[in-house]
Order: C-alpha cells, then structure tokens, then sequence
C-alpha cells in the first residue's frame, strides 16, 4: 500500500528520485487519459521536480515505481495528489469583477430558481463569491438560488468546504459584503474570516472530472462559470466540453470565460455577447 512520507525527519532529507525521459513521457499520457491535462514542454523542468516529490512522498525510491503505482491502482487517493501536483489552484474573491456585475444584472431578469455551475471551484472563493452575488442581486433571499462548485481535486474541495479564509485573502470583497456575509474569527482563529452559513448553505461542492466519460448532473443552469480552466486541455477537449456544456443551459443561460480564452472559433453553439461572456446562439 502507498502511504505519504512527508513527516519524514527534517535531518535526513535524501535526494529525489530523478524523471528520465521516459518517465515525463508516461506522465503526458496519464495527465491527458486521467484529466484531459496538456502538459507543455516548458513544463518538462517542473514536471521532474514535481515526480521526485510525489515519488519521495510516497515512499517509492524510484518516479518509474510511482508512475507504475497509479497504473496499476485507478482507484488510488494519489491520482488526486498527482492531478493536483499539475494544477494551478489560483483563485480570488471577485476576480474579473466585471463578471459578477453581468451576473447581478442577469440573475433579475430570470425567474426562480436560479442555479449556477462553477465547474472549476479550487478552494472556494469563486463559488462563494457567485452565492453572495446571487444572494444580494435577489433581494437577500436564499430562496430558490443554487450554486453547484464542482473541481476534480479533493484536497481543495475540502478546504473549500470549510468556508475558512486569512483575513489577506477577503480584501477583495467589498466592505458591505464583508460585513454582511463574513464572520471574523477570534481567539485562536484570530487572523481569520468564516463565511456565513446563509451563503455556505447556498453551494454545494462536488467532485467532478470534466472529461470523465459521464457527469453526475441532471439539472440544468442559468449560467455556468468556466474560467481559467480550458487552458489546461487541448483544442480538441476545449471543444468536446463546450457542446457538452450546452444542453446543461437553460434557454437564454450564460456561459462565463476566463480573460485569457476564446471560445468563438470552437463552437458554433455559442456565440459571444461581451467580454468573456457566451450565450446560447
């Protein structure tokens, strides 16, 4: 059995295994097959580094050893310390604010209930932000609006889930938010910020893989944040999981990028309506 060696003595500290050429190989293969990842070439240096950690962490003294673990173990709870490994879980309180003035605007025009999927959630603060947005646009009601936050890594969904930030991490959000929705921890927790139970109740968090063969979702969704995400896949899943998106959208539903993507010239099942933000065409 695997197990995480992390604790190991800081006085001993022997040296990583080493990722040949054949290793980084395998590692391409298993991050596209398990997570439709593409891993670049100027990555390869990060890769080698990121193998020797998770070989030596779990107990393997060889990075082939742990390539052949995960093989030979699909089910295993390293996939998503390996998935994670290869991830950048950069996320924000309000970030690309722009969007969730869109959002505030568009969610008064719709009728109850309101769902929203935030398919790439990481640790929390998008899905959170979307709840409180959704909370305040509808007139401080939790009646009738949802948030589904789905990532494929466990560990930042746990955390997530928690609804625990440093106090560094919610100066984006705005005063009267802050006030409203925030609960400022004390004593031991000092330094710290909970999110209140009227907004943690309002998200649901789910594992999820977005090129799994099939997804655990049977609603359908006003909008759908999928931001800074796409840029971990290929042109190809780029595409398949847009028209996959479409059907999961209510008529006239929205779909939400990231500043970096552009989805026009993928599918002709959305169009764009401003910036970074895709209606049903």
């Amino acid at each position: 059995m695997i197990h995480d060696a992390a604790s190991v003595s800081y006085f001993s500290q022997p040296a990583l295994p080493k990722a040949d050429a054949q290793d980084l190989g395998r590692t391409v293969d298993l991050l596209h097959k398990r997570a439709g990842i593409v891993l670049g070439d100027h990555k390869k240096d990060m890769a080698a580094r990121t193998l020797g950690l998770r070989a030596h962490h779990a107990g393997l003294g060889a990075v082939r050893d742990y390539l052949n673990y995960l093989e030979q173990n699909p089910q295993s709870e390293e996939w998503d310390r390996f998935i994670s490994a290869f991830t950048i879980n950069h996320t924000a309180f309000f970030r690309e604010q722009h969007h969730f003035q869109i959002l505030a605007d568009f969610v008064r025009t719709r009728r109850k209930p309101i769902s929203i999927w935030c398919c790439a959630s990481s640790t929390g603060e998008e899905p959170y932000t979307l709840a409180m947005t959704l909370h305040d646009a509808c007139g401080q009601s939790d009646a009738g609006i949802s948030v589904l936050a789905t990532d494929i890594d466990l560990q930042v969904l746990a955390q997530a889930r928690k609804g625990v930030y440093t106090l560094d991490r919610i100066k984006p959000i705005p005063p009267e938010f802050l006030r409203r929705y925030f609960l400022r921890g004390t004593g031991r927790q000092a330094g710290m910020a909970m999110v209140k139970p009227v907004i943690r109740n309002l998200v649901t968090f789910e594992e999820l893989n977005l090129v799994a063969p099939a997804w655990p979702i049977s609603q359908k969704f006003d909008a759908i944040f999928c931001r800074n995400t796409m840029i971990y896949f290929d042109k190809p899943t780029q595409t398949r999981i847009l028209e996959r998106f479409v059907p999961l959208l209510k008529p006239g539903g929205l779909m939400f990028a990231g500043h970096s993507e552009n989805f026009t010239y993928l599918t002709k099942s959305l169009r764009l309506q401003g910036q970074t933000v895709y209606a049903l065409a």
